[in-house]
Protein backbone atom coordinates (compact mmCIF):
# COMPACT_ATOMS: atom_id res chain seq x y z
CA UNK A 1 0.00 0.00 0.00
CA UNK A 2 1.31 3.56 -0.93
CA UNK A 3 1.72 6.17 2.13
CA UNK A 4 0.27 9.07 1.33
CA UNK A 5 -0.69 12.07 3.65
CA UNK A 6 -4.50 11.44 4.59
CA UNK A 7 -4.63 15.49 3.91
CA UNK A 8 -3.72 15.20 0.88
CA UNK A 9 -6.68 16.77 -1.15
CA UNK A 10 -7.15 17.02 -5.35
CA UNK A 11 -5.82 20.56 -5.61
CA UNK A 12 -2.55 19.37 -3.76
CA UNK A 13 -2.28 16.01 -5.84
CA UNK A 14 -2.56 18.04 -9.17
CA UNK A 15 0.43 19.93 -8.13
CA UNK A 16 2.51 17.06 -6.45
CA UNK A 17 1.47 15.14 -9.96
CA UNK A 18 3.24 17.68 -12.04
CA UNK A 19 0.53 18.87 -14.71
CA UNK A 20 1.80 19.82 -18.32
CA UNK A 21 0.80 23.24 -16.75
CA UNK A 22 3.43 22.89 -13.89
CA UNK A 23 4.54 26.12 -12.25
CA UNK A 24 2.43 29.37 -13.06
CA UNK A 25 -0.49 27.20 -14.73
CA UNK A 26 -0.92 24.42 -12.38
CA UNK A 27 -0.90 26.77 -9.66
CA UNK A 28 -4.21 28.33 -11.87
CA UNK A 29 -5.58 25.63 -9.84
CA UNK A 30 -6.26 27.79 -7.07
CA UNK A 31 -6.15 31.00 -9.01
CA UNK A 32 -2.69 31.93 -8.52
CA UNK A 33 0.61 32.03 -10.31
CA UNK A 34 3.97 32.01 -8.79
CA UNK A 35 3.77 35.32 -8.05
CA UNK A 36 0.85 35.79 -6.41
CA UNK A 37 -1.22 37.14 -8.82
CA UNK A 38 -4.25 35.76 -10.41
CA UNK A 39 -4.31 34.33 -13.82
CA UNK A 40 -7.97 32.58 -13.74
CA UNK A 41 -10.24 32.31 -10.97
CA UNK A 42 -11.96 28.95 -10.27
CA UNK A 43 -15.49 29.42 -12.52
CA UNK A 44 -12.69 30.50 -15.39
CA UNK A 45 -10.78 27.83 -14.73
CA UNK A 46 -13.08 24.95 -14.35
CA UNK A 47 -12.49 23.85 -11.06
CA UNK A 48 -15.56 23.52 -8.66
CA UNK A 49 -14.00 24.04 -4.77
CA UNK A 50 -17.72 22.67 -3.02
CA UNK A 51 -17.21 19.59 -4.67
CA UNK A 52 -13.49 19.70 -5.50
CA UNK A 53 -14.14 18.21 -8.94
CA UNK A 54 -13.26 20.06 -12.26
CA UNK A 55 -15.79 21.01 -14.74
CA UNK A 56 -16.21 22.11 -18.12
CA UNK A 57 -16.20 26.28 -18.07
CA UNK A 58 -18.34 27.88 -20.37
CA UNK A 59 -17.02 29.77 -23.84
CA UNK A 60 -16.65 33.21 -22.78
CA UNK A 61 -19.00 33.80 -26.36
CA UNK A 62 -20.98 32.29 -28.61
CA UNK A 63 -19.84 29.24 -30.76
CA UNK A 64 -20.01 31.10 -34.03
CA UNK A 65 -18.62 34.28 -32.59
CA UNK A 66 -14.96 33.71 -33.82
CA UNK A 67 -16.13 33.77 -37.36
CA UNK A 68 -14.70 33.63 -40.18
CA UNK A 69 -11.75 33.01 -38.55
CA UNK A 70 -12.79 29.94 -36.67
CA UNK A 71 -15.91 28.15 -37.50
CA UNK A 72 -18.75 27.18 -35.23
CA UNK A 73 -18.92 23.40 -35.90
CA UNK A 74 -15.05 23.62 -34.95
CA UNK A 75 -15.66 25.60 -31.64
CA UNK A 76 -18.61 22.77 -30.47
CA UNK A 77 -16.43 19.93 -31.36
CA UNK A 78 -13.36 21.10 -29.44
CA UNK A 79 -14.94 22.77 -26.49
CA UNK A 80 -17.80 20.26 -25.76
CA UNK A 81 -16.01 17.15 -27.01
CA UNK A 82 -12.27 17.55 -26.70
CA UNK A 83 -12.05 19.74 -23.63
CA UNK A 84 -14.51 18.06 -21.96
CA UNK A 85 -12.69 15.07 -22.21
CA UNK A 86 -9.80 16.18 -20.81
CA UNK A 87 -12.03 17.45 -18.00
CA UNK A 88 -13.84 13.53 -17.91
CA UNK A 89 -10.70 12.05 -17.83
CA UNK A 90 -8.74 14.02 -15.43
CA UNK A 91 -11.35 13.55 -12.30
CA UNK A 92 -11.06 9.91 -12.98
CA UNK A 93 -6.83 9.96 -12.96
CA UNK A 94 -7.50 11.93 -9.19
CA UNK A 95 -10.34 9.47 -8.37
CA UNK A 96 -7.66 6.50 -9.43
CA UNK A 97 -4.78 8.34 -7.11
CA UNK A 98 -7.18 8.75 -4.27
CA UNK A 99 -8.12 4.79 -4.38
CA UNK A 100 -4.37 3.95 -4.71
CA UNK A 101 -3.72 5.99 -1.66
CA UNK A 102 -6.88 4.43 0.33
CA UNK A 103 -5.06 1.02 -0.95
CA UNK A 104 -8.06 -0.30 -3.13
CA UNK A 105 -5.72 -0.40 -6.21
CA UNK A 106 -2.45 -1.55 -6.66
CA UNK A 107 -0.23 1.16 -5.98
CA UNK A 108 2.02 -0.12 -9.08
CA UNK A 109 -0.25 1.33 -11.58
CA UNK A 110 0.42 4.86 -10.10
CA UNK A 111 2.52 5.26 -13.11
CA UNK A 112 0.13 5.13 -15.55
CA UNK A 113 -2.70 7.02 -13.62
CA UNK A 114 0.33 10.05 -13.00
CA UNK A 115 0.90 10.20 -16.60
CA UNK A 116 -3.48 10.16 -16.88
CA UNK A 117 -2.82 13.05 -14.60
CA UNK A 118 -0.24 14.93 -16.05
CA UNK A 119 -1.33 14.56 -19.74
CA UNK A 120 -5.18 15.58 -19.36
CA UNK A 121 -4.74 18.32 -16.48
CA UNK A 122 -2.51 19.78 -19.23
CA UNK A 123 -5.33 19.60 -21.79
CA UNK A 124 -7.91 20.95 -18.92
CA UNK A 125 -5.74 23.53 -18.12
CA UNK A 126 -4.10 24.89 -21.34
CA UNK A 127 -7.92 25.15 -22.74
CA UNK A 128 -8.99 27.28 -19.88
CA UNK A 129 -6.74 29.84 -21.03
CA UNK A 130 -7.15 29.52 -25.08
CA UNK A 131 -10.96 30.22 -25.08
CA UNK A 132 -10.16 33.06 -23.19
CA UNK A 133 -7.34 34.12 -25.21
CA UNK A 134 -9.58 34.72 -27.56
CA UNK A 135 -12.40 37.35 -28.07
CA UNK A 136 -15.25 38.01 -31.36
CA UNK A 137 -13.32 40.11 -33.85
CA UNK A 138 -14.67 44.08 -33.36
CA UNK A 139 -15.23 42.91 -29.71
CA UNK A 140 -11.72 42.54 -28.49
CA UNK A 141 -10.38 40.20 -30.97
CA UNK A 142 -7.69 41.10 -33.49
CA UNK A 143 -5.83 44.04 -33.74
CA UNK A 144 -2.60 44.92 -31.44
CA UNK A 145 -1.48 45.01 -28.08
CA UNK A 146 -1.23 48.73 -26.00
CA UNK A 147 0.36 50.02 -23.08
CA UNK A 148 3.21 48.33 -20.97
CA UNK A 149 2.47 44.81 -23.19
CA UNK A 150 3.01 46.63 -26.31
CA UNK A 151 6.00 48.16 -24.93
CA UNK A 152 7.45 44.90 -24.05
CA UNK A 153 7.13 43.32 -27.10
CA UNK A 154 9.14 45.97 -28.76
CA UNK A 155 11.77 46.00 -26.28
CA UNK A 156 11.68 41.69 -26.55
CA UNK A 157 11.42 41.05 -30.01
CA UNK A 158 12.00 44.34 -31.94
CA UNK A 159 8.56 45.16 -33.18
CA UNK A 160 4.92 43.76 -33.32
CA UNK A 161 5.48 42.23 -37.10
CA UNK A 162 8.72 40.30 -35.20
CA UNK A 163 6.99 39.03 -32.66
CA UNK A 164 3.90 37.94 -34.76
CA UNK A 165 6.77 36.18 -37.09
CA UNK A 166 8.33 34.48 -34.30
CA UNK A 167 4.53 33.29 -32.44
CA UNK A 168 3.49 31.81 -35.89
CA UNK A 169 6.53 30.04 -36.53
CA UNK A 170 7.05 28.41 -33.35
CA UNK A 171 3.05 27.21 -33.52
CA UNK A 172 3.77 25.84 -37.20
CA UNK A 173 7.26 23.76 -36.49
CA UNK A 174 5.21 21.74 -33.50
CA UNK A 175 5.89 18.30 -35.20
CA UNK A 176 2.40 16.50 -34.62
CA UNK A 177 0.36 18.19 -32.11
CA UNK A 178 1.07 20.89 -29.41
CA UNK A 179 0.89 24.90 -28.65
CA UNK A 180 2.46 27.81 -29.43
CA UNK A 181 3.36 30.06 -26.40
CA UNK A 182 4.01 33.86 -25.42
CA UNK A 183 4.97 33.79 -21.56
CA UNK A 184 6.65 36.32 -19.48
CA UNK A 185 9.67 34.76 -17.75
CA UNK A 186 9.95 36.44 -13.98
CA UNK A 187 13.65 36.17 -13.31
CA UNK A 188 14.60 38.31 -16.08
CA UNK A 189 11.13 40.36 -16.73
CA UNK A 190 11.51 39.30 -20.20
CA UNK A 191 9.02 37.76 -22.67
CA UNK A 192 9.65 34.56 -24.47
CA UNK A 193 7.71 32.35 -27.02
CA UNK A 194 8.33 28.59 -27.26
CA UNK A 195 6.24 26.13 -28.19
CA UNK A 196 4.81 22.64 -26.17
CA UNK A 197 4.09 18.93 -28.03
CA UNK A 198 1.19 17.71 -27.10
CA UNK A 199 -0.55 19.12 -23.64
CA UNK A 200 2.80 18.44 -21.05
CA UNK A 201 6.10 18.98 -21.15
CA UNK A 202 6.70 20.86 -17.54
CA UNK A 203 7.19 23.60 -20.00
CA UNK A 204 5.71 26.49 -17.04
CA UNK A 205 7.78 25.11 -14.36
CA UNK A 206 8.93 28.89 -14.63
CA UNK A 207 7.32 30.83 -17.07
CA UNK A 208 3.89 32.44 -16.35
CA UNK A 209 1.62 31.62 -19.66
CA UNK A 210 -0.09 34.61 -21.31
CA UNK A 211 -1.01 33.57 -24.68
CA UNK A 212 -1.36 30.06 -26.12
CA UNK A 213 -2.93 28.55 -29.91
CA UNK A 214 -3.58 24.97 -30.34
CA UNK A 215 -2.08 23.44 -33.10
CA UNK A 216 -3.52 19.99 -32.15
CA UNK A 217 -6.00 19.27 -35.52
CA UNK A 218 -9.00 19.21 -34.12
CA UNK A 219 -8.08 23.05 -33.60
CA UNK A 220 -8.13 23.64 -37.30
CA UNK A 221 -8.66 20.61 -39.61
CA UNK A 222 -12.61 20.71 -40.23
CA UNK A 223 -12.18 24.63 -41.94
CA UNK A 224 -8.69 24.40 -42.68
CA UNK A 225 -7.47 20.45 -43.84
CA UNK A 226 -3.84 20.61 -43.33
CA UNK A 227 -3.06 24.31 -43.62
CA UNK A 228 -1.82 25.13 -39.92
CA UNK A 229 -0.19 28.40 -41.48
CA UNK A 230 -3.51 29.88 -42.51
CA UNK A 231 -4.94 28.50 -39.40
CA UNK A 232 -2.76 30.56 -37.38
CA UNK A 233 -3.03 33.82 -39.50
CA UNK A 234 -6.43 33.42 -38.71
CA UNK A 235 -5.67 33.05 -35.13
CA UNK A 236 -4.37 36.72 -34.78
CA UNK A 237 -7.75 37.70 -35.96
CA UNK A 238 -9.29 36.70 -32.38
CA UNK A 239 -6.71 37.34 -29.93
CA UNK A 240 -7.78 39.09 -26.84
CA UNK A 241 -5.32 41.34 -26.70
CA UNK A 242 -7.18 42.62 -23.38
CA UNK A 243 -6.97 39.56 -21.66
CA UNK A 244 -3.38 38.91 -22.56
CA UNK A 245 -2.21 42.16 -21.27
CA UNK A 246 -4.40 41.78 -17.82
CA UNK A 247 -2.42 38.03 -17.89
CA UNK A 248 1.18 40.07 -18.13
CA UNK A 249 0.49 42.87 -15.57
CA UNK A 250 -0.85 39.98 -13.32
CA UNK A 251 2.28 38.06 -13.81
CA UNK A 252 4.12 40.97 -12.72
CA UNK A 253 2.69 41.99 -9.80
Amino acid sequence: MLEQPASLDRRSVLAAGGAAALGALSACATGRTASGAALLQNPELGFDAESGRYVLPPLPYAYDALEPHIDEQTMRIHHDKHHAGYVRKLNGALDALAKIRAGEIDSGLIDHWTHELNFNAGGHLNHALFWRSMAPPGAGGGGRPGGALAEAIDRDFGSFEAFQTHFLAAGGSVKGSGWGWLCYEPIAGRLVVTHMHNQENGLFASLVPLLGVDVWEHAYYLRYQNRRGDYLKAFMQVVNWGEVARRFDAART
